[in-house]
Parts: C-alpha cells; sequence; structure tokens
C-alpha cells in the first residue's frame, strides 16, 4: 500500500475540508411560480414545476 512521502499541513488540510463544509447558499433561487426559495436547476419542493411547467407532484422533494 502507498504512503505519503511528506507531511500535510494543517493549512492543506483544513482547506480541502472548508471546501467540503461550504453552504448552499449561493445556489439558492427563487421559483417565479410561486415566490418559494428552491435551489437552482431543480423543480420548486413546494409547487414542483421546473422551468414554467409542472414536472413533480406538490410537496414532494425533487
Amino acid at each position: 500500500m502507498a504512503s505519503p512521502k511528506h507531511k500535510k499541513s494543517k493549512m492543506r488540510k483544513r482547506q480541502r475540508v472548508a471546501q467540503l463544509e461550504k453552504p448552499i447558499l449561493a445556489s439558492v433561487s427563487v421559483c417565479p411560480e410561486c415566490g418559494a426559495a428552491k435551489r437552482s436547476h431543480r423543480a420548486c419542493p413546494k409547487c414542483g414545476s421546473y422551468k414554467g411547467r409542472k414536472v413533480v407532484a406538490a410537496g414532494v422533494e425533487a
């Protein structure tokens, strides 16, 4: 099994972990149909519409 040749610094470890823990807030937008908050490029969890048409039943997470 391979083993690391050099020690990973604390900064490198922390930068890697920080990328995984970034919030999803940047990809939140407003649904044009009902005005609820929804993630970009996904169906609205409230009304179930995507790009102006109904794609899933209301209240079903897509």
